[in-house]
């Protein structure tokens, strides 16, 4: 079966109001979690620490330049993933349309491509 990604990005404002009902969020978030295992799909979970406490490696020049926090001009950061393993997109964009997110969040559905899919190198 495929692996999907559910990429939970937000914006400042979504963030906010996550934040505003973060014990409701996590109560939510905790079920959703729950209702995937007992469905056999969840492959891993997990949420990103705040962005500023990050840094960028920027490979732009000619050596990697590190700068603390996320890029300036970010509208949307990543804020988390849910890793699946379901039989097609379909079920992974079902399951995404029940991620418990604020309002002004987006779930980006990805699909994980299989080891044999990964050009080789020849030898």
């Amino acid at each position: 079966m495929p692996k999907y990604l559910l990429i939970m990005r937000g914006t400042d404002e979504s963030n906010a109001a996550m934040m505003a009902n973060i014990d409701e969020m996590m109560a939510t978030t905790r079920q959703f979690i729950e209702e995937m295992v007992k469905a056999g799909v969840l492959l891993a979970a997990e949420g990103l620490d705040d962005p500023g406490r990050g840094v960028v490696v920027d490979f732009s020049g000619e050596a990697p330049v590190v700068t603390d926090g996320p890029y300036g001009e970010t509208k949307e950061l990543f804020g988390g993933f849910f890793l699946l393993d379901v039989a097609s997109r379909q079920e992974a964009v079902e399951w995404a349309k029940r991620v418990p997110a604020a309002p002004g969040s987006k779930i980006e559905v990805r699909r994980v491509p299989g080891s044999h899919e990964v050009p080789q190198v020849a030898e």
